[in-house]
């Protein structure tokens, strides 16, 4: 009997470790085969495309450091959270690299040699805490001699993160400069006025370059194109093309080709351009200050009418007149977050944009093109005349039936284009304009069509670039500072940083969230706010009534009893006091509703959490248990 006992211990003890054997032999091929699955809702650890495409053309190794004061305890822990985010994004970087990515990280203690390059680096530290703490949240790309730095990981940019890691490891692989040509009628780089004047003429003042374009030539090889031209450089990467007034057909078709041969445009086109209207004031001109694209659009499949102008009563902006009064003007716009697209990277991390009279944009694009908004109006718009823009806003809201509708104001087109110009180079000149003898380049054959895809940006409004428009001058101890207004001028950076980098990262769209809101607590919150400003503001207007009634009663009182107080009086105290500690009491009721309501959604979520996966299981070995034994009966 004992020997049968030993034997069952035995074999029991035998099997026991045949199962540990089997679990560490299973852990060990696992932990050698990289199975990786992005099980989160909007695939925030999936690398786009174009990143992945970025990281395969890597010629040489590329280093990432990634600073992090990890040890620091006054960091707060979403900051911590949004981290250790970063650092499981950076190894999936890694990871797709094939090698050619790596990835250091560094925890830059207080008088450490980490904290020594971290500043060499020129990351920002931010003090935290009573202890003078620092903390640093930054990442730096080095190949070679050359490196790109992110000075701070802002949580509130996380949707552009993906692009921006992207982005400094692409300058890093080529870190030539692109080249960027701008093609405009209004001076946007300001102007150098000859330095004598005529004989009883005031002497000319030099113009400053418009704030957008202060700055290009710190990132850009920036070469200004003449307002008419035949031909632009194969070298330019970028044309930048603002306010196109009367452009001729030679100067469509040296865009035209431009964009055939792969280069991106950006084009800033307006119905009715205040800034230029100022300049031809001051010059007393009398030309329409309006301008489009010619024939180009109609080409591309989009529908562009320069005399009709955006009014929308839910983006209106409240504009002083002359007399100094105030009114809403439906044509003066503010794009906000329901008029702006949070997914492209253009636009996804602006917040209010400012439009004075824009036009808008219609169509879908011929075949081989797509055409994406990147800002639209509300439904409640409708086009105008631009002549009733200019009689004024009782003229425009006259005119204004809305069509029930979006309009685009700013769309991207990409793909591939074919020309506008089928019969080849325009041969006649416009009225008054000298033909010119041909060059070397004229007898280039012309492009039908796109070899490669390309990107168009297409903005119709011009002004939102305008000083006036963009930023407000504050002048500090005689320097020139400028504070803005809106992201006007976020919108012309990030959308000519865009197009300036390599075609795979106009493919990366903005990120999910790492940090998902709690929707329910959110909208239990929201819902007792409500209620609880009710009641304050209820409470308020019973103060102010109660003082009003007091103070009513008090003039009616004899002067000789002026410090004491009447029967009516009390009364009217006793009731208001009753009132408040009965409004007192519902306000802290409506906080232990809101305190219990989320405690229980926690507690429910806490369950579910624990419970699911424990009860699906054992529902799974039951249904398989009976099918088991239903097998065994037949």
């Amino acid at each position: 009997m004992a020997t049968r006992q030993f034997w069952k211990f035995t074999g029991s003890l035998v099997g026991l470790l045949a199962l540990l054997a089997i679990l560490i032999a299973v852990n060990i091929i696992l932990s050698r085969v990289r199975v990786r699955a992005d099980l989160t809702e909007e695939k925030i650890y999936t690398l786009a495309e174009g990143t992945r495409a970025v990281l395969k053309s890597l010629d040489g190794p590329v280093t990432l450091k990634f600073f992090f004061s990890g040890g620091t305890a006054e960091i707060p822990m979403p900051l911590k959270n949004f981290a250790r985010q970063v650092e499981d994004l950076l190894e999936e970087y890694e990871l797709a690299s094939g090698g050619k990515l790596m990835v250091e990280t560094y925890n830059p203690k207080p008088d450490s040699d980490a904290e020594e390059w971290a500043q060499r680096y020129g990351l920002a530290g931010e003090q935290l805490g009573i202890m003078d703490s620092t903390l640093y949240l930054g990442l730096v790309a080095v190949k070679g001699d050359t490196l790109s730095v992110l000075p701070f990981l802002d949580p509130r940019n996380e949707r552009m993160l993906e692009y921006n890691i992207t982005r400094m490891i692409a300058r890093v692989a080529n870190p030539k400069k692109p080249v960027v040509g701008i093609l405009s009628s209004l001076p946007v780089m300001g102007v150098r006025s000859f330095p004598y004047a005529m004989p009883g003429q005031p002497l000319p003042k030099n113009q400053p370059p418009w704030v957008a374009f202060q700055d290009l030539n710190k990132d850009y090889e920036v070469r200004q194109l003449p307002a008419e031209t035949d031909a632009i450089d194969p070298a330019i990467d970028v044309l930048i093309v603002v306010h196109p007034k009367a452009i001729s057909e030679k100067t469509q078709y040296a865009i035209d080709q431009f964009v055939l041969r792969g280069g991106r445009l950006l084009a800033f086109i307006d119905p009715l351009c205040l800034a230029d209207a100022m300049n031809q004031e001051a010059a007393m001109g009398m030309a329409r200050p309006m301008s489009d694209l010619g024939r180009l659009t109609a080409a591309w499949g989009i529908t562009y009418e320069p005399d009709k102008v955006v009014a929308d009563l839910s983006a209106s902006t409240r504009v002083q007149r002359s007399d100094n009064s105030v009114e809403e003007n439906p044509v003066f716009l503010s794009l906000r977050n329901s008029n702006i697209d949070g997914h492209d990277m253009i636009t996804s991390s602006l917040e209010l944009l400012g439009l004075p009279v824009a036009g808008a944009f219609s169509g879908t694009g011929v075949e081989g093109l797509s055409v994406g908004s990147l800002l639209v109006s509300s439904d409640q718009s409708a086009l105008i005349s631009a002549m009733a823009v200019q009689m004024g806003v009782e003229v425009i809201r006259r005119e204004f039936k809305s069509g029930g509708k979006r309009l685009n104001m700013a769309i991207r087109l990409q793909g591939k284009f074919k020309t506008a110009f089928p019969q080849g180079k325009p041969k006649t000149a416009p009225d008054g304009e000298k033909k010119e003898p041909a060059k070397p380049e004229d007898t280039t054959p012309a492009l039908k069509e796109s070899a490669k895809a390309s990107t168009v940006i297409l903005v119709a409004d011009v002004d939102m670039l305008y000083d006036a428009f963009a930023v407000q001058e504050i002048p500090i101890f005689g320097q020139r500072v400028f504070q803005p207004l809106n992201d006007n001028i976020n919108f012309f950076v990030n959308a000519v940083e865009q197009l300036s980098g390599s075609a795979d990262l106009g493919q990366i769209r903005a990120r999910g969230r790492f940090d998902r809101p709690f929707d329910r607590v959110q909208e239990l919150q929201s819902e007792a706010q409500q209620r609880w400003m009710m009641q304050e503001r209820t409470l308020q207007e019973q103060l102010a009534a109660t003082k009003e009634r007091l103070e009513s009663l008090q003039s009616k009182k004899d002067k000789s009893q002026r410090y004491i107080l009447s029967a009516e009086q009390e009364q009217e105290i006793a009731k208001f006091k009753q009132e408040q500690i009965k409004t007192q009491h519902e306000l802290r009721q409506v906080r232990k509703n809101l305190r219990e309501g989320i405690e229980e959604l926690g507690v429910k979520v806490k369950v579910i959490n624990i419970l699911a996966v424990p009860v699906l299981v054992c529902l799974a070995g039951l249904v398989f248990g009976w099918y088991r034994r239903q097998s065994v009966k037949h």
